[in-house]
């Protein structure tokens, strides 16, 4: 067992979908874990942003975010992240405005500078209409915190004159505004706008310590925070037994692999799906992949994955831990529910 003090604990939700499952089953599950979790005293709980993925069903944060804050009643709900390249920042200042008067007080606004699909599916989301540049991303940035302060944005025009504009007519609160990323440029932009820093340590891993480094070291202050503020993200599975955990992580460890080699996605498989899959294919490079993938994550019983998390919390010097429980299902589960994940959920609190 660990002596770190347990940190503070959020949630990172894609609305996984798996073989059989409609995309309302997909949703009812995810929204029953929303619900757990703040019940169990979580501190966030975030969607992220993907598109066109057969095992993904978080194509539209901010409608997953309402859903979910109309379901809960104390934990913070929001974007984790949205991906600014693909929508107009108004449109994203007006969403997260209306969220913040749904919710008053518990809504974050996580943005992303990727796009969060392949080309094709940017090209189709550029289409409905002028969208953020990613060259301008900086500058949109600023938008959005105008946008959605209670005191507007000020257009003004080369002429002279000026042009008022609000998110939401009369607000009296913000959504707070978190930066996203897995790159250097992310924690540089964040810390020269004074914004907290979430790096997407979930997704790869690479280069945390660096991104860590750049963002404390090159903090400036600001309106929106005095000091360096960020937590980090990690894959955890949590089972009563360590078998039955490292069971559990099968599924999402191969969708890692198809990833990673280009193969066509699918739906996620059960466990006993991917296992037979695996037999069956004897894919030495996919396994290789699984393996490293593996050794980043969290997996085993509910004590050992609580001290696990309170020692990578300590290591690099955050309070928080935004997990991402990546626990797959056995046939014959309910296609409403997520019994993996919510037992993960439950398991690192009890």
């Amino acid at each position: 067992m660990t002596s770190a003090p347990a940190p503070a604990l959020s949630v990172l939700d894609l609305v996984p979908v798996r073989t059989a499952q409609t995309s309302a089953q997909a949703v009812a599950a995810s929204l029953a874990v929303a619900e757990r979790a703040d019940a169990l005293g979580y501190r966030r709980y975030w969607f992220a942003e993907h598109h066109n993925m057969p095992a993904v069903a978080s194509t539209t944060p901010p409608v997953l975010i309402a859903a979910a804050a109309a379901r809960t009643r104390r934990i913070r709900v929001g974007s984790g992240g949205v991906m600014l390249p693909n929508h107009s920042p108004l449109v994203v200042a007006e969403q997260f405005a209306a969220l913040e008067a749904l919710a008053p007080g518990r809504i974050d606004l996580g943005i992303g500078r990727a796009p969060g699909s392949d080309p094709v599916i940017t090209q189709l989301l550029r289409m409905s209409g002028t969208t953020s540049d990613v060259e301008r991303f900086p500058s949109h940035i600023s938008d959005i915190l105008g946008l959605v302060s209670p005191d507007g944005a000020t257009v003004r025009f080369s002429s002279g004159g000026e042009y008022s504009v609000h998110a939401t007519p009369s607000a009296d609160g913000a959504p707070e505004v978190w930066l996203l990323g897995s790159s250097d440029y992310s924690a540089q932009l964040a810390a020269s706008m004074g914004l907290p820093y979430v790096f997407a340590n979930h997704f790869s891993g690479e280069g945390l310590e660096r991104a860590l480094e750049l963002y404390r070291s090159g903090f400036r202050p600001s309106e929106q925070l005095l000091e360096p503020r960020t937590f980090l993200t990690i894959n955890a599975v949590a089972a009563p037994t360590a078998e039955e955990a490292e069971a559990r992580a099968v599924p999402q460890l191969r969708m890692m692999a198809r990833l990673r080699t280009n193969k066509p996605l699918t739906a996620l498989e059960t466990v006993e799906e991917a296992r037979a899959a695996m037999a069956a294919e004897g894919d030495a490079l996919a396994e290789s992949i699984m393996q490293s993938a593996r050794s980043r994550w969290l997996v085993g019983t509910g004590p050992d994955v609580q001290a696990q998390v309170a020692d990578f919390a300590a290591a690099h010097s955050v309070d928080e831990v935004m997990v991402s429980p990546v626990a797959g299902s056995f046939d014959g589960e309910p296609m409403d529910a997520s019994p993996g994940r919510l037992q993960t959920l439950e398991l690192l609190v009890a």
